[in-house]
């Protein structure tokens, strides 16, 4: 064990590698909503939040197990159309409320080109909400529609669409 009057333990999140403390503090010296997006092995989820001293507050949340249970996605709720699907939801929910602009959170996630936390955004964006972003990281058309996974699948991602923006 370590020991000093020098010596200073980190904290617990940043030991764990959960929290990158310093992009974490750009993020909210910019004062904007943060769009936080997350991936499990089945899940996508986009969740619009806002800082307070007293701890973060969840403004909006959708995850892609909405898809499936109220709009009828018959397909995994981890692929990249699912993830833009997820954004549009999520970015229909916040513009409804009022929310009009907000920043990418991607946490530790790394920002790779066609990544699904980009198709993710992508369905933010194109639900209403401003967000600075490089267009070079956003997936291919072909890949938000799944045509890369199905050809019968760019009808349904369509058709999805269409319910979330006209409000289903």
């Amino acid at each position: 064990m370590k020991q000093g009057s020098r010596y200073h333990v980190k904290l617990r999140r940043h030991r764990s590698g959960r929290t990158d403390y310093r992009r974490r503090l750009k993020l909210l010296k910019s004062r904007k909503t943060r769009i936080v997006v997350r991936k499990s092995s089945k899940n996508i989820r986009v969740q619009f939040v806002e800082y307070y001293p007293e701890g973060d507050k969840v403004l909006v949340s959708a995850i892609s197990d909405e898809l499936i249970k109220n709009y009828n996605w018959k397909y995994s709720a981890a692929t990249t159309p699912a993830s833009y699907l997820t954004g549009l939801l999520a970015g229909k929910k916040a513009s409804d409320k009022g929310i009009k602009e907000g920043i990418l959170d991607m946490g530790r996630y790394r920002p790779t080109t066609g990544n699904k936390l980009f198709a993710a955004l992508k369905g933010v964006i194109d639900a209403g909400i401003e967000c600075p972003y490089d267009s070079k990281k956003i997936p291919a058309e072909d890949r938000i529609l799944g045509k890369h996974l199905n050809k019968e699948m760019p009808p349904v991602v369509g058709k999805i669409k269409s319910n979330i923006i006209g409000g289903k």
